[in-house]
């Protein structure tokens, strides 16, 4: 941009100069001199506090790097580079035959488990059953004992007869309580639940959901809309969850932003107007918005980490990134993401040496035929 103004500058002198007949002597020779340096320096000084300037401006674009979950041998490379993609549309494919494998297999164990639930039922009745046959034997021998108990006061019977139905009686006690326990071990383990399902049902549901994910994760999609570009994957290779297979670009929200010394933002606010210039369009201006007028810089961020703050590796000043929303439609234009461009910044201040910046904006445009 000085280089522009300097040029302007001389043109301006040789008009004075040749065309004017101004005399050339030392007087009118440092005159222009210093008249050059106040004026173009000047005027410098003003744009770029008012009207600042970046030759960095850049349309960002996101990326998703494609990482599977499951690991194995590719089998279909579905995608083109460079063709657009719909959200959900097939990337790649992984060789799905050792996860369905696995799924079969937790189908049987499920079915397995179910099975068992119904042989704990079986268990439980059987056990419930065994429980109140041990009590009606336990009613029967207590009556005996009542009973012999009550002729041996009458002298009808002996006392080894009324000791042997108390050791029947006592060994009716004992199966009791033994079915007793029986029965609680079977309704514990019939009626051990999580939210209405077996544990064990509960538990191979889970690894079945589990092994049916892996197997719907060989089947890679378009997390969105977008495309992939440098596709550098092919049937065999192995795919493996700890190395991305290829890059996705998302084809909506491709920010534009450059970097501007500190001091120049402080007049800009949110809304002023804008115009690009893109190296890939010479003699082309576009309108702009400012979004963000200031972004943080990169230089005074700090991180939980192992090392203190080393001041040296922060003793550049550092940029500030300002965001824009392009006006003008580009859609008519082959504009890759991540095109450069230069920007300029009119703000409310100084607003008569904004026709400078303009045009020296433009000037620059059409060098880029050249450059």
């Amino acid at each position: 941009m000085a280089i522009l103004l300097l040029l302007a500058y001389t043109a301006i002198l040789v008009v004075v100069f040749k065309l004017i007949n101004v005399p050339v002597n030392k007087w009118s020779i440092t005159t222009a001199a210093i008249g050059g340096v106040a004026i173009v320096g000047g005027l410098l000084l003003a744009m770029n506090y008012n009207h600042p300037y970046a030759t960095d401006g850049r349309l960002y674009f996101y990326t998703t790097p494609i990482v599977p979950t499951v690991k194995g041998r590719v089998t279909n490379v579905d995608v083109q580079p460079n063709v657009p993609l719909h959200q959900g549309d097939v990337l790649f494919r992984i060789d799905p035959r050792p996860y369905q494998y696995v799924v079969d297999q937790k189908k049987a164990l499920l079915a397995e488990a179910k099975q068992s639930v119904k042989q704990l039922k079986s268990s439980l009745d059987q056990a419930t059953a065994g429980v109140q046959k041990a009590e009606a034997q336990l009613d029967l021998a207590q009556q005996t004992y009542d009973r012999k108990s009550s002729l041996l006061a009458k002298d009808v019977v002996s006392q080894a007869a009324v000791d042997t139905a108390s050791r029947n009686l006592e060994a009716a006690r004992q199966q009791l309580l033994a079915n007793q326990a029986a029965e609680e071990r079977a309704r514990l383990g019939f009626a051990s639940e999580i939210d209405g399902v077996n544990t064990a049902v509960a538990r191979l549901q889970a690894d079945l959901h589990n092994a049916e994910y892996d197997l719907a994760e060989t089947t890679i999609v378009a997390p969105t809309d977008g495309y992939v570009t440098q596709l550098f994957l092919r049937p065999g290779m192995t795919a493996n969850p700890s190395t991305p297979a290829l890059v996705f670009i998302h084809s909506a929200d491709n920010p534009f932003a450059a970097s501007f010394p500190q001091y120049a933002l402080q007049n800009v606010r949110v809304g002023d107007e804008a115009e690009i210039a893109f190296d890939g369009i010479p003699g082309s201006v576009f309108k702009a918005r400012v979004k963000l007028p200031a972004d943080a810089m990169a230089q005074g961020q700090v991180q939980a980490g192992g090392a203190l703050l080393d001041p040296a590796e922060r003793a550049q000043p550092g940029r500030v990134l300002t965001s824009f929303e392009i006006t003008d439609d580009l859609s008519g234009y082959q504009l890759p993401p991540g095109a450069t461009a230069q920007v300029a910044i009119y703000t409310d201040h100084w607003t008569q040496i904004a026709i400078i910046r303009r045009v020296m904006l433009r000037m620059r445009s059409w060098l880029n035929y050249v450059l």
